[in-house]
């Protein structure tokens, strides 16, 4: 019976990755939290234990984007990265990195630009924005430092037509591995010079 039960929590695991994937690549949902309870509720799992990881959904969504969205994707992921580039040129004084589904290429439609800026004066930031005469949002993010949790403020603001969510950390947390969850990986990013790079090689 544990045997039973075990497989078909498995096989459930594997539905709502396929299905999570098929949400974040077609409606442009970013948050794998969310895609994953949206497809567990179309799939009726209420077994939360059944819900797949994140680098679960990630394979199904890479496997999705290459068989149903080839070129498009392609075409989506330069052109982000171009973006990208052109705003962390703009913000180099802040030491900016490029993180999340831009750089994994991993973004769906509609997706958001994700920069990691490093600095200890956020209103020179702000400042930098307003000079640029660009509206921008202010929300907050939890994210963890090491194992030290951080509240990380995130400027929303619209760059060359795409949203782009500037995280704003200390000068000295450039130097340390950032978790969204203090189990989970270091967030992956990538530097102006590895940017441009990638860019070069799209094109």
């Amino acid at each position: 019976m544990a045997r039973e039960n075990n497989r078909k929590q498995s096989q459930m695991r594997a539905r709502i990755a396929a299905a999570a994937a098929r949400l974040m690549a077609e409606d442009g949902i970013d948050d794998f939290a969310l895609a994953k309870r949206k497809a567990a509720r179309q799939l009726g799992a209420s077994d939360t234990q059944s819900l797949p990881a994140n680098d679960e959904v990630e394979t199904e969504l890479k496997a999705y984007q290459a068989l149903y969205q080839g070129e498009e994707q392609r075409a989506r992921i330069r052109e982000l990265r171009a973006v990208a580039l052109d705003a962390m040129r703009s913000l180099v004084a802040f030491n900016p990195y490029l993180a999340g589904a831009v750089l994994k290429g991993t973004a769906g439609r509609y997706a958001d630009i994700d920069l990691q800026l490093f600095t200890d004066d956020q209103k020179a930031v702000e400042m930098f924005l307003v000079n640029q005469s660009l509206a921008y949002a202010v929300s907050e993010q939890r994210h963890y430092c090491g194992d030290e949790p951080r509240a990380v403020p995130v400027l929303t603001v619209e760059w060359r037509g795409v949203p782009l969510n500037l995280a704003v950390y200390a000068s000295k947390d450039e130097r340390s591995s950032l978790k969204a969850t203090l189990s989970g990986r270091p967030i992956e990013r990538a530097s102006l010079s590895t940017v441009s790079t990638l860019v070069d090689s799209d094109a």
